[in-house]
């Protein structure tokens, strides 16, 4: 039987996004099953999630298109704490839907060993660079599939340390992947 975890957290709280993403199987259900799951948690609200957006895989042509999305979320837990949160919430969906750890080389398309990716994008205005965490995320700023997200619900939110809003970071892009709204892009 697991462990019972405690939440120290802190007292007040902070606005957190988290991008989400997904590339096998039921793309859009891991997606809206791992929001579902950020909902069910009782120390942090969902204040509000972006559409859903079809973003290009970088590299190899043959991996399918990503599912991604961002949510803004109000919580009074620590940085740690919430990517602790995002660890179980994709290890959760991964045994819901009987991904053992033997069969993740199948799911391993770019490099990935999940079918669902959550990240910490921003945690506030805090920047945190340590071996567990790092926030902002570090290459937010070269990654239209979490800028474009961002620009739908927080296009004035600040970049902590490069003092630049989402709308400038994505104007600043120099080669971006292709992001369609999802359901927009032709086969």
């Amino acid at each position: 039987m697991p462990e019972k975890r405690i939440l120290k957290g802190n007292r007040r709280q902070t606005r957190a996004y988290i991008g989400l993403g997904s590339n096998s199987g039921d793309r859009v259900g891991y997606v809206q099953q791992a929001m579902q799951l950020f909902k069910d948690v009782p120390r942090i609200k969902v204040v509000e999630c972006s559409s859903l957006y079809e973003t290009q895989p970088h590299g190899n042509d043959r991996t399918p298109w990503f599912v991604n999305a961002v949510a803004a979320m109000e919580t009074n837990l620590s940085a740690e704490e919430l990517l602790d949160i995002c660890k179980d919430i994709e290890g959760r969906l991964n045994q819901l839907h009987n991904v053992r750890p033997e069969d993740r080389s199948k799911l391993a398309l770019g490099g990935r060993t999940k079918i669902i990716d959550l990240d910490i994008l921003f945690f506030g205005d805090q920047v945190l660079d340590s071996e567990n965490i790092r926030i902002p995320h570090p290459t937010i700023d070269q990654k239209a599939y979490a800028l474009v997200p961002l620009l739908e619900i927080a296009p004035d939110l600040m970049h902590p340390k490069f003092k630049k809003t989402i709308t400038q970071l994505h104007e600043e892009l120099p080669e971006p992947e292709l992001v369609y709204l999802y359901g927009t892009r032709g086969q």
